[in-house]
């Protein structure tokens, strides 16, 4: 299997094989394409976006006792799910026609990288349109872009997610996962008096990041008599103002670790 896969078989056809920036360049515009035929279900996924940020930023309003924690942990769970059902589309539903294009020596390289560098729009998109409803109505302390820089930081953890569960699962599994996981995840994070066992799982865990960064973000805008309330939060959650840059990073190296194991499966189980 690894001399099938990974060893360079002989060219016996003598053509000339285009080097990986210009098939990177003819992806790219392939998939750009593809991505405008399918405009009308990157609208619905934008009017979805749209609907969960007015939903539940009416419904769960910012308190200043707990810095947006609850509002937070159901934005992790909303913004998670939704991004990772669309992100699921992109290696999905051409695995056929990527197996008969590697056969004849395309570049996987190539492959993964041009849809990555598209479903980059989405990642960078997505938080403001969830956002701009969100933040109208919950109004929290915290800045619009304090906001949107943890947002950007998950949905581009949780799109990595998505690939190695479209590339490693069906279709069918691959959805049930992208549901369940961000809702299982988000509770182990969430246990405030839970197990020794379940709190060292839930720095594992993505939401516990993102959670931690926004409910940093949001605690540093209340001085004066607040401190003592914001000591008091902080330290029940168990967390520290000083690792807000920590958690963003850790949510950018999954993202990126999590692309890095999809390519790897893609590669080594295209011919299974």
């Amino acid at each position: 299997m690894i001399r099938h896969n990974f060893l360079k078989s002989a060219d016996l056809s003598y053509r000339r094989t285009p080097s990986i920036l210009l098939q990177y360049k003819y992806f790219l515009g392939r998939v750009g394409k593809q991505r405008l035929r399918e405009a009308k279900t990157q609208a619905v996924d934008y009017l979805i976006l749209l609907i969960a940020g007015a939903c539940l930023g009416s419904l769960t309003k910012a308190n200043d006792a707990t810095f947006g924690f609850g509002a937070y942990t159901y934005t992790i769970i909303a913004v998670s799910l939704l991004c990772k059902i669309a992100a699921l589309r992109s290696f999905s539903q051409d695995k056929l026609q990527y197996w008969r294009e590697s056969a004849s020596g395309i570049s996987s390289l190539a492959h993964f990288v041009s849809k990555d560098t598209v479903d980059l729009f989405n990642t960078l998109i997505k938080p403001v349109v969830y956002l701009s409803m969100f933040y109208f109505f919950s109004n929290p302390r915290s800045p619009f872009a304090y906001n949107y820089i943890v947002l950007l930081c998950l949905v581009y953890c949780v799109t990595g997610m998505a690939y190695a569960l479209a590339i490693f699962l069906d279709p069918g599994p691959s959805q049930l996962c992208s549901v369940l996981l961000p809702v299982v995840l988000t509770l182990i994070s969430t246990q405030l008096n839970a197990s020794k066992f379940v709190k060292d799982l839930a720095n594992f865990c993505y939401p516990k990041w993102a959670l931690e960064a926004f409910v940093i973000a949001n605690s540093e805008r209340y001085y004066g008599v607040w401190l003592l309330t914001r000591c008091g939060a902080l330290l029940k959650y168990g967390y520290n103002v000083h690792r807000w840059v920590l958690r963003l990073l850790l949510l950018i190296l999954a993202g990126v670790a999590f692309r890095a194991f999809a390519f790897i499966g893609m590669v080594t189980f295209q011919k299974k």
